[in-house]
């Protein structure tokens, strides 16, 4: 099985408390393995399908639809992969600190 290619990041916007990228994947296109610190949330920009694939060797397949946001926890290892036929984009605003109360 050959490497997938790596999504591209795009930041855009940045401050102490936040950082906002958009991600392009081709068909089959990775982000490689990384831990969100906080919390954080995905926002599609096309409909498509991902599968997350955790350091344990787990997979988790979720459809991603436009007109939707799906929040995810901080926590363990994992790499994001493309694992529809089509480009797939999504923007993702993630905390970089906790949430004041």
């Amino acid at each position: 099985m050959a490497e997938p290619t790596a999504a591209r990041a795009t930041l855009q916007y940045e401050d102490d408390r936040v950082r906002v990228t958009r991600w392009d994947f081709a068909p089959g296109a990775a982000t490689g393995h990384h831990v969100h610190a906080y919390d954080y949330v995905v926002v599609p920009v096309a409909d498509g399908e991902i599968t997350a694939l955790g350091a344990d060797g787990s997979q988790t397949r979720s459809p991603l639809r436009t007109g939707e946001s799906y929040a995810r926890q901080a926590g363990g290892a994992h790499d994001v992969v493309n694992s529809g036929d089509a480009p797939l984009a999504f923007v993702e605003v993630e905390l970089k600190q906790p949430p004041t109360p």
